[in-house]
């Protein structure tokens, strides 16, 4: 193995030495007490540390770095306290994720550590959110994101370095190639020679090292780095080295061949890098038994005092405050009105303009902007075009393109950069062009957004637009109702209004919550539901249902389209008196509102378009059932759409919605 050193001086060079030994000695002695019974499972990097190493040793302290599970130097190499770090591999309180993450799969902001998921891919493209935020505040800093080779068959793989190269981001990614995914080789996971040559089809430069040399690990990422920040690019960089343990301990090693092991001992970067600095007389090797020495007596130090931890105390009231951030810790640009919720608005009191559904949708979009310098837009086609349904026509001459961006057609990798501009104090909004796509994003959303403060303490400040619903012909991939499949995420909030005082107002409150927000709109009321709406930038709280109407004889709990069909169905029944109880918000829900309307009535009937099995009427019906029961009269009702998909026709799909039953489930209702 040959070392250049051009112009390091023999104490960085044995600073690079005793950085890159920490992580060896630190593993071996994880080992030990993995067979011990000590810690309950290790991903080993043994065999690689000097991509790690010298991938850290390359950026400054204030870059981000995504690793994964075999980068133990990247946390020692930015000196996080080892106690600590023993702490979060025994699932300890006092770990970086309070025992709520296994091994590596942390973060930590003080560190610019992105905790990573198990999924891989997804945190590519949250070094490009990064990387864009640097190019947005006109710093000179990369973002540095680590993948292996298995990880490039993912299509977040292709999305995040398309993104990067269209978007022109000072991004580096970087691909451990040791030569298994799991126990799959490289020859079932691809066909190209090298993965490196994909670097051209997206447009960037890239180039393929020895991993196993901590020198020229070094040398390439300092140089990509300043290539990086110069032509404002992305670089991907391949680097051979192969590990010698298994994917993890449990897995063991017996389908590598065993000559393999015999070769890369040879190339094993602690070893050889060791031998250059005794040839070079940089060291000697009683300096190195020296260091080693101290190395471990540092290592047990700091495994005593993680082990001296107390056990871990388990309180239910912090594990569920912990699923989201506390809004009233995070700098808030709050408006100046806040609008009651319990009553229908009155808003004689406010100058107000007549708008529809989806204009009031766009004022509070653009006043949002207004009051949020920070606040980038990102979708398909919502810039010059000004989105599907032109809701955000005429920004990009109002705040920049910088700020109105245009993305390409990968909807996981914009929602895994809107995290990564999070990272970074922006505000995000990213627009699915119909709620029906967030399928292609929902890993990000479920895994990233949802958990990310449960994980590591860092808030996603994002707000996900969903074009929703039918009732327009549009059939079964541009009108289904998804919203449940997120109300059953914790760490979502879910919002869904009906009028048009609703959707500006809640738009406004969910740009003033740290905590990711899935923003429902319904397409069939952008243009055919008006009100009058205050022209003030105002809030609609999150979490809070409102009175539509009150009643006597039942209560119909809805939210959305659902609204309005109770409301035409209310004027058409005056003989029944209803009592309409718009949700607004289902995640989470206004219980004490729901509470109410079933005591006022006794009789309850739940009305939602999306489909019944599964439905959120459900989860309310229960709920209902287990904490109401002595005030009904007679069974929750459920009034949903057909468990089919969404047919194109427009009697099918009139057939297919929920409305086409709703007298059905008033008179079987009333008839108890």
């Amino acid at each position: 193995m040959e070392f250049n050193r051009k112009d390091l001086s023999n104490e960085q060079l044995i600073h690079f030495y005793k950085t890159l030994l920490l992580p060896r000695m630190i593993e071996e002695k994880m080992l030990v007490l993995l067979r011990q019974g000590k810690i309950s499972k290790w991903f080993s990097g043994i065999g690689q540390e000097a991509i790690a190493v010298g991938a850290t040793l390359a950026l400054e302290d204030d870059e981000w770095l995504m690793p994964l599970h075999r980068n133990l130097g990247v946390f020692t190499t930015r000196k996080m306290p080892l106690h600590k770090l023993f702490m979060q591999w025994q699932g300890n309180a006092e770990g970086y994720s309070k025992g709520r993450e296994r091994s590596f799969h942390f973060g930590n902001k003080a560190h610019h550590i992105c905790g990573m998921i198990s999924h891989l891919g997804p945190q590519l493209a949250i070094a490009d959110g990064v990387a864009l935020a640097h190019k947005l505040k006109r710093e000179d800093k990369v973002a540095l994101a680590f993948t292996g080779e298995g990880g490039t068959s993912e299509g977040d793989f292709h999305e995040a370095l398309n993104v990067a190269a269209v978007w022109d981001l000072p991004v580096i990614f970087l691909i451990e190639n040791n030569g298994y995914g799991l126990s799959t080789p490289t020859h079932e996971q691809y066909r190209c020679e090298n993965l490196i040559d994909r670097a051209k089809g997206y447009g960037m430069e890239g180039v393929q090292i020895d991993g196993n040399n901590i020198l020229s690990v070094y040398d390439t990422i300092k140089g990509v780095r300043d290539y990086c920040i110069k032509n404002q690019k992305p670089y991907l960089i391949e680097c051979i080295t192969f590990r010698m343990r298994g994917h993890e301990e449990a897995s063991g090693v017996k389908y590598v061949p065993v000559h393999l092991f015999d070769e890369w001992k040879e190339k094993d970067p602690v070893l050889n890098f060791e031998k250059f600095l005794i040839d070079q007389q940089i060291i000697t090797q009683e300096e190195i038994e020296l260091t080693r020495d101290e190395t471990k007596n540092y290592i047990e130090e700091e495994l005593a005092v993680g082990f001296a931890a107390p056990a871990i105390s388990v309180s239910t009231e912090l594990e569920l405050r912990d699923v989201y951030a506390d809004i009233s810790t995070v700098n808030r640009q709050l408006p100046t009105v806040r609008i009651d919720n319990a009553m229908p608005l009155h808003v004689n009191n406010y100058q107000s303009t007549e708008k529809r559904f989806i204009n009031a949708i766009s004022d509070g979009l653009k006043q949002s902007m207004e009051q949020h310098p920070n606040l980038i837009l990102m979708g398909q086609d919502i810039a010059e075009y000004g989105g599907a349904f032109k809701i955000s026509e005429g920004f990009v001459e109002l705040f920049g393109k910088e700020r109105v961006r245009n993305t390409p057609i990968c909807e996981s990798a914009i929602v895994g950069a809107a995290l990564g501009l999070s990272l970074e104090g922006f505000k995000v909004m990213m627009e699915m062009q119909f709620a029906d796509f967030v399928t292609v994003g929902f890993n990000q959303i479920v895994n990233n957004l949802a958990k990310l403060h449960y994980r590591w303490n860092h808030h996603a400040d994002i707000v996900v637009r969903m074009p929703t619903g039918a009732g327009v012909g549009a059939g079964p991939f541009h009108s289904q109702s998804n919203e449940a499949w997120f109300v059953h995420t914790p760490g979502l909030k879910v919002v869904y209004p009906s009028s048009p005082i609703d959707a500006k107002g809640l738009l406004i409150a969910a740009f003033n919550d740290p905590n990711p927000v899935l923003y429902f709109e319904h397409k069939a009321l952008y243009r055919s539901v008006s009100s009058d709406v205050p022209d003030e930038y105002y809030e609609i709280e999150i979490g809070k249902a409102k009175i539509v109407q009150y009643g006597d004889d039942i209560s119909i709990i809805t939210y959305g389209a659902g609204v309005h069909w109770a409301l035409e169905y209310a004027n058409a029944h005056g003989d029944i008196s209803i009592d309409i109880l718009d949700l607004r918000t289902l995640l989470p829900l206004d219980y004490e509102a729901i509470k109410a309307s079933v005591e006022r009535t006794g009789k309850v009937l739940i009305l939602h378009e999306d489909t019944l099995i599964g439905g959120i009427g459900g989860e309310i019906a229960a709920w209902i059932s287990e904490h109401c029961f002595e005030m009904l009269d007679a069974p929750v009702i459920r009034c949903a759409s057909l468990d089919t998909p969404i047919p194109f026709n427009i009697e099918l799909e009139k057939n297919f919605l929920a409305k086409a039953r709703l007298d059905e489930s008033v008179q079987k209702l009333m008839s108890y």
